[in-house]
């Protein structure tokens, strides 16, 4: 799969900021997706050597019947430390490896953190994919910045997630009875789009089924 766009990763922090700083701009946060939706794709990454080795995965899935069609595995020394808003300096240029191997070009890629849900507007799944020029979600685990009104159990409910006085992304229950999802826009999505495909990519687990299979292909299980 061609990248459309890159850039020098840095080495610092300072570096880290200019490039989100100046890169935001870019990010699209209107419904921009090729239809019908056919593929979906999910990465996801691990570490081996005690951090030093980067291990990405990307898993490319039929939808709507999410079943697993593609998927690529690369390695590369790890070259940026792990630090809070700084995800996709650490993680990307392994992603960019893994996804230059497979030959399906997903319709959209939900990625395991954030998009605009971020102090500077552009996480992991901003930069992904304003790199792409792919439409792109953040599915995060856990909440990085914002705050929200209490959620409902039952599936499919949702509450705006809140930071300075703007909506940045949402609180989502995808299954009842477990702790929720942060979904976000990446790019070239809007809220309510990423909302409806995260929902249709959880069937029946709390995460995503594009990053059950990439975090299962990653750890060789």
């Amino acid at each position: 799969m061609k990248i459309y766009q890159n850039h020098p990763w840095p080495v610092t922090v300072s570096e880290a900021i200019l490039i989100q700083e100046s890169l935001r701009s870019q990010v699209i946060t209107s419904d921009q997706l090729r239809q019908p939706v056919k593929y979906v794709a999910g990465v996801d990454m691990g570490f081996e050597c005690n951090g030093n080795i980067s291990r990405a995965a990307v898993a490319v899935l039929s939808f709507p019947d999410l079943q697993v069609v593609e998927t690529a595995l690369a390695q590369r020394p790890t070259s940026f430390p792990y630090i809070p808003g700084f995800l996709s300096f650490r993680e990307i240029p392994a992603i960019l490896d893994a996804i230059e191997k497979i030959q399906i070009t997903p319709d959209i890629i939900l990625c395991d953190g954030q998009g605009i849900a971020h102090p500077r507007r552009f996480g992991i799944a901003c930069h992904l994919g304003v790199i792409l020029d792919i439409p792109t979600i953040g599915v995060a685990k856990s909440l990085l910045i914002g705050k929200h009104d209490q959620l409902s159990d039952t599936k499919g409910s949702w509450q705006p997630l809140i930071h300075k006085g703007e909506t940045i992304g949402a609180v989502l229950r995808t299954r009842q009875g477990v702790k929720p999802v942060y979904v976000s826009i990446g790019h070239q999505v809007s809220l309510t789009t990423a909302i409806e495909y995260v929902l249709s990519c959880t069937p029946k687990y709390r995460l995503p089924e594009t990053t059950r299979m990439a975090d299962k292909f990653a750890s060789g299980k």
